[in-house]
């Protein structure tokens, strides 16, 4: 399948400061224990539903400088990135050479992707779904080229707490729609420095209930991160509160409450 785009239809170039800080970002051992963490769970997940096998065929939605592609690689999968941020993509591109890894990235739109049909065990979406204001092409996207039994990652805003990495001030996830769009319509003219010089700042808000409903309707089987915690070789005071807020739903609203960011693992059934 070919591009319903190319890539001079989008904005790919990006601010300088925005490049800098994510190519020095993507090498930090907080991003490189993200990762793993999230291969982890993954992989995890895929072995609990019994339907994937290794080599498995991952493609990350918004990859950046490569960092997540480059660690499902070396692992010995078949990785794939997709960004439309040009400088970044040539980063990613460079990266995955000097590490003589196989690692095919392209530039262009999630709300396209250039692959075809059930072609991929696995889709990354690690903080994408709020910059795109067609969010719901993208995971129509990443649901097609999924294969069946295969696993939808994705990270992204929560609105349900105060606190957030989007824009540069206070219990900005709260503030009334109207007052976001001004701050939106700012952020990519006059104050970029507000949303850290986003190319494309974040207008979209999320609660894991609301993507979970999203996808049940789409036939998709939904996990949230409470879920897939692993509290093997814990502590007892952690497993016991892991298990509390599996168990009682008050208390798991409140555990994503107090959560930065929301997380969603779907099961292509």
């Amino acid at each position: 399948m070919t591009s319903l785009h190319t890539e001079t239809e989008f904005d790919t170039s990006s601010h300088r400061e925005f490049v800098e800080y994510y190519e020095k970002e993507s090498l930090s051992e907080a991003t490189k224990h993200r990762f793993s963490a999230i291969r982890e769970r993954v992989i995890r997940l895929a072995k609990s539903q019994g339907r994937l096998k290794a080599p498995l065929d991952a493609l990350d939605i918004g990859c950046g400088a490569g960092a997540q592609c480059l660690m499902w690689a070396g692992a010995g999968d078949r990785a794939h990135g997709i960004d439309i941020n040009a400088p970044l993509v040539e980063i990613a591109r460079e990266r995955a050479a000097e590490a003589a890894l196989p690692v095919r990235f392209e530039v262009g739109s999630a709300t396209a992707l250039p692959y075809g049909n059930g072609s991929m065990d696995v889709c990354l979406m690690p903080e994408l779904l709020e910059h795109v204001p067609d969010w719901q092409a993208c995971l129509a996207e990443a649901m097609r080229v999924l294969r069946p039994g295969g696993i939808l990652y994705a990270s992204t805003t929560n609105f349900l707490c105060p606190i957030q990495h989007e824009f540069n001030m206070p219990f900005y996830a709260w503030y009334p729609g109207p007052v976001k769009r001004h701050f939106e319509r700012l952020a990519v003219t006059t104050r970029p420095e507000i949303a850290n010089h986003a190319r494309y700042p974040a207008v979209n808000w999320f609660s894991f209930y609301g993507l979970r409903r999203y996808f049940r309707e789409r036939g998709m089987e939904c996990f949230d991160r409470f879920d897939l915690m692993d509290v093997n070789g814990s502590g007892a005071l952690r497993a016991m509160v892991v298990k509390l807020i599996k168990g009682v739903p008050p208390l798991r609203f409140l555990a994503h409450m107090c959560s930065r960011g929301t997380i969603v693992f779907a099961v292509k059934k």
